[in-house]
């Protein structure tokens, strides 16, 4: 299981770096969280300025462009937790 969240992190840690104001935690349900900010991104459980949770299928997709984060909150597959616009500029990392 830890080997997912590795490759996730590791994914993540360049697609932030530089990209990220403030803080976001990814929540990858039955995983754990990572962390991503203007350092890249980390395995942590810590409070973040917004909380995105979805299973690690579903962060995979948006990863990939197969599946637009905008649709997937309107869903209900992936949950926001904090500031609706921070939420936005972390999906746009997250598809860049």
């Amino acid at each position: 299981m830890t080997s997912q969240l590795d490759d996730l992190t590791t994914i993540l840690h360049g697609k932030a770096m530089g990209a990220i104001k403030g803080t976001a935690k990814l929540v990858v349900k039955d995983l754990g969280s990572i962390i991503l900010s203007e350092e890249g991104a980390i395995q942590s459980d810590e409070d973040a300025d917004v909380t995105l949770i979805a299973n690690e299928a579903l962060f995979r997709a948006i990863l990939d462009g197969a599946q637009n984060p905008i649709t997937a909150v309107m869903t209900g597959k992936l949950k926001v937790d904090g500031n609706q616009m921070r939420a936005l500029k972390v999906s746009e990392v997250l598809t860049a």
